[in-house]
């Protein structure tokens, strides 16, 4: 669905290089702090910015070579996106009408009502969580095929957030040809909804992995200066100190629970993970 292979984009101090695939049938997480490249990532998948280096192919096709119809098959939601604030989802109909050759006006509208929208307020007018819901149907009315959302929850309370994620599952349930590229701030959403994970710090990707891996085989190792000499290194990832001794990043659990009975180990959630790799050092 898409494949970006080391691509690269140089702004001033800042440079992107960045290697990630999403699959069909497959819900992928860009993960990363604030200018960690995550949306430079994203409009450089989109063609919104030249890149200086690599390759990106997406629907299986260069996209370069990408026509404006075949682009419809794609459904956009960026950060810094917005509508124009004078029209109302009336006013919005026809001009996604006009957009959009596949537009399924009878799904728009039954979803707009489902998720309580008021079609002749201005967008002006609308609140965070609203304006968010507005974004992600207006994606996914017109029989995309990839999705590519950049912080869809962001500035959401809980409710708002578990309404779009279940909107989220219910479009990757529809056909197995669909699939979704997601970046967030909030993990939980991450951990409930991605099959896999690419992490992204200073504009380089860090880590991939498996989202139902990173739950159950890493793990945060506490331990006491004496214990830290003991412990096999080649199963470290990361390593802080720490006052109470040392604090290890690993991905071999099981081997340390087997091993190390002593030890404490907390389990790798994906914030403690993010944390480690990029405070850490690399043994």
């Amino acid at each position: 669905m898409l494949k970006m292979e080391q691509v690269r984009k140089e702004y001033g101090s800042f440079t992107l290089n960045c290697s990630l695939q999403v699959r069909p049938g497959q819900v992928t997480g860009l993960i990363g702090q604030n200018g960690a490249g995550k949306t430079t990532a994203f409009k450089a998948a989109l063609g919104l910015i030249s890149i200086d280096g690599g390759s990106i192919r997406i629907l299986g096709k260069d996209i370069r070579n990408c026509t404006s119809r075949e682009k419809q098959k794609l459904g956009i939601v960026l950060s810094d996106s917005g509508f124009n604030g004078q029209l109302s989802i009336r006013d919005y109909v026809p001009v996604l009408g006009q957009l959009y050759d596949k537009f399924d006006r009878a799904f728009f509208l039954q979803q707009v009502e489902r998720f309580e929208l008021p079609q002749n307020q201005k967008i002006k007018e609308f609140s965070t969580g609203m304006k968010a819901k507005l974004k992600l149907l207006s994606a996914l009315c017109h029989g995309s095929k990839l999705l590519i959302l950049d912080e869809p929850t962001a500035g959401l309370d809980v409710v708002a957030r578990d309404e779009l994620l279940e909107l989220l599952r219910e479009y990757m349930e529809m056909d197995d040809e669909h699939a979704i590229l997601i970046s967030s701030h909030i993990s939980n959403d991450l951990e409930h909804l991605c099959d896999d994970l690419y992490m992204i710090h200073e504009g380089t990707v860090i880590l991939h992995e498996e989202t139902d891996v990173l739950l159950s085989d890493y793990a945060v190792i506490k331990a006491s200066a004496e214990q830290y000499e003991q412990l096999d290194k080649s199963c470290i990832l990361r390593c802080c100190r720490e006052n109470y001794g040392y604090k290890c990043l690993t991905k071999q659990k099981q081997y340390f629970m087997e091993n190390y009975p002593g030890l404490v180990l907390e389990k790798g959630t994906i914030d403690e993970v993010i944390m480690m790799m990029i405070r850490g050092a690399a043994l």
